[in-house]
C-alpha cells in the first residue's frame, strides 16, 4: 500500500469574514471548516501535517481535537501556497509515496476525490491537479490539457482567448510524487508581481524536467467551494445540509419538508424515523427506529429511543436520554435527564438533572428546581409516579414509585412509594366578598 502525507493549509487570515475568529474555525453543520477537511483527509489514511499562521493557538487546538497525531507547523510569513507547503518541510523530509496539498477552507471535499487525486501518482505522474468545471469560469486558472495530461495552469489574466474558452479550471488541490516533491517545491521562485511562491508553478517545472502532470476532475463543483466570506460560508453550509438530508432519505428516514430540517455532521437517525418540518439537530444526537420528531423541535446532545414522540416545540438539551415510547410534548425542555420507558411529559415542563421512571406522568407546568445558585441537584421520580400540574420539585428530592403529587405543590422533601404529597396553601372562600369589593371600588372611582 502506498504511503501518503497530506499537508493541510490553514494559514489564511480570512479578513473578509468580518470576524475576530480565524476563518477555518467558522462552523458548518456543527463543526469547524478545518475539522471537515481533516475528517476527509483521515478517511484516506496516512500522515497529516497542518500549516497554520502565527499565533493560531485556537486553530491548533481545533486540529488536535480532530487529529491528535497531526504535526502542526507555522508559516511565519504569508508568501504563497508553495511557501506554506514548505513550512512543513520536516514532515516532507520524512518521505511518503504521495504528497497531497489541500486547503482548510474547502469543507466539502470528499475522501473519494482525494483518493482519485492520488491515482495518477501511483501511475507515474509527478504532479496531479484537481480540476472542476464551474458554470462560470471567470477568475479561475484554466487547465490546458491533452486528455488526462496537463500541460499548464494558465491564470486568466495571462490566458489567450482560446485558453479562456477552456471550461476545465484549477481547483487548487494538488498531489505530488513523494520522490520529486521537495525538488520541485525548492525550484519554485518568486519572480512575480506579489513576490510569492506559487504551488501551481510545480506543473511547468515538472514538465520541464520530463515528468508527467495529470488532471483529476472533482465529482461535482460543490466539492471545491472555498470560504472567504460569510455568504460563502452559508453557501457551503447549504450544500452540506443537502448532502446530509439526502443520506438520511436514502437510509429510510421520512422528512416531508427536508429543506427545512437542519442537521449536524454527526446526526444519527435510524430508518422509519419521521421528522416533521423545521426541526434543528445540534451536535451529538441519535434517534432510534420509529421515533417521531414533531415540528419546531430543537435537539442537541440527546438520545431518543425507539418509538419515542418528541414535540412539537420541544427542546432536548445535552444529556437528555429518552428511552423507548417516551412522550415529550410541546414546550417541554429536558436537560441532563433520563426519561425511562413509556414515561410522559406532555406540556410546558422543565426537567433538568433528573430521572423520570418508567410510565411516570409529569403534568403541565411542572419544573425540577435543580439549581441553588451554586450547585446542581438531582430529582428522582419513580416508576409509575404521577406529578400533578404546576408542581415544583425542589432538588435534591426523591418521589417514590407510584407516588402522587397534588397539583400546584412545592415539594421539598422525599415522597414515599405510593404516597400522596400535597404542599400548597389551604383554600378559603369568603361568600359575597367580590360583590362588596366591587361596590366599594365603584364609589372610590366616582369620587
Amino acid at each position: 500500500m502506498r504511503s501518503c502525507l497530506t499537508v493541510v493549509l490553514a494559514a489564511g487570515e480570512g479578513t473578509r469574514m468580518r470576524s475576530l475568529r480565524a476563518k477555518v474555525l467558522h462552523a458548518v453543520a456543527g463543526r469547524p471548516l478545518v475539522a471537515h477537511v481533516l475528517a476527509a483527509v483521515q478517511a484516506t489514511g496516512g500522515r497529516v501535517a497542518v500549516v497554520v499562521g502565527p499565533g493560531a493557538d485556537a486553530v491548533t487546538a481545533a486540529v488536535k481535537a480532530v487529529a491528535p497525531d497531526a504535526d502542526v507547523f507555522v508559516q511565519a510569513e504569508r508568501r504563497g501556497t508553495a511557501h506554506a507547503v514548505l513550512a512543513a518541510r520536516a514532515a516532507l523530509e520524512q518521505g511518503a509515496d504521495d504528497i497531497l496539498v489541500v486547503f482548510a477552507d474547502t469543507p466539502l471535499i470528499r475522501p473519494e476525490t482525494l483518493a482519485a487525486l492520488r491515482a495518477p501518482l501511483a501511475a507515474g505522474a509527478a504532479v496531479s491537479v484537481l480540476g472542476f468545471r464551474p458554470a462560470d469560469p471567470t477568475g479561475y486558472g484554466r487547465l490546458v490539457t491533452d486528455g488526462d495530461d496537463l500541460f499548464a495552469i494558465r491564470e486568466e489574466k495571462d490566458a489567450s482567448a482560446e485558453e479562456r474558452a477552456i471550461r476545465l479550471c484549477n481547483a487548487g488541490l494538488m498531489g505530488l510524487s513523494g520522490a520529486h516533491a521537495l525538488a520541485l517545491l525548492d525550484r519554485i521562485g518568486d519572480a512575480n508581481a506579489k513576490r510569492e511562491f506559487y504551488l501551481t508553478d510545480a506543473v511547468a517545472l515538472a514538465r520541464e524536467s520530463g515528468f508527467r502532470a495529470a488532471v483529476t476532475e472533482a465529482i461535482d463543483d460543490s466539492e471545491v467551494l472555498g470560504v472567504n466570506t460569510q455568504a460563502q460560508l452559508a453557501e457551503v453550509g447549504a450544500v452540506l445540509q443537502q448532502r446530509l438530508r439526502g443520506a438520511l432519505l436514502d437510509a429510510g428516514v421520512t422528512m416531508a419538508a427536508p429543506e427545512t430540517v437542519h442537521l449536524c455532521f454527526d446526526t444519527t437517525i435510524a430508518h422509519d424515523v419521521t421528522i416533521e418540518p423545521y426541526v434543528v439537530f445540534g451536535p451529538g444526537v441519535s434517534v432510534e427506529e420509529g421515533a417521531v420528531i414533531k415540528a419546531f423541535s430543537h435537539l442537541e446532545g440527546a438520545r431518543v429511543g425507539r418509538g419515542a414522540l418528541v414535540g412539537p416545540y420541544a427542546r432536548l438539551r445535552p444529556g437528555a436520554v429518552l428511552e423507548a415510547d417516551v412522550h415529550i410534548g410541546n414546550f417541554v425542555e429536558i436537560k441532563a435527564a433520563t426519561v425511562e420507558t413509556g414515561a410522559k411529559a406532555n406540556h410546558l415542563s422543565y426537567i433538568g438533572d433528573a430521572r423520570i421512571g418508567a410510565k411516570a406522568n409529569v403534568g403541565a407546568g411542572t419544573i425540577t428546581c435543580n439549581y441553588d445558585g451554586v450547585l446542581k441537584h438531582k430529582t428522582d421520580i419513580g416508576a409509575g409516579a404521577f406529578i400533578g400540574s404546576n408542581s415544583s420539585l425542589v432538588a435534591p428530592v426523591k418521589i417514590g414509585d407510584g407516588a402522587y403529587v397534588g397539583s400546584g405543590s412545592v415539594i421539598t422533601t422525599d415522597v414515599p412509594a405510593d404516597g400522596l404529597a400535597v404542599a400548597r396553601g389551604r383554600q378559603t372562600v369568603k361568600q359575597g366578598w367580590a360583590a362588596r369589593w366591587r361596590a366599594i371600588a365603584s364609589v372610590k372611582k366616582k369620587s
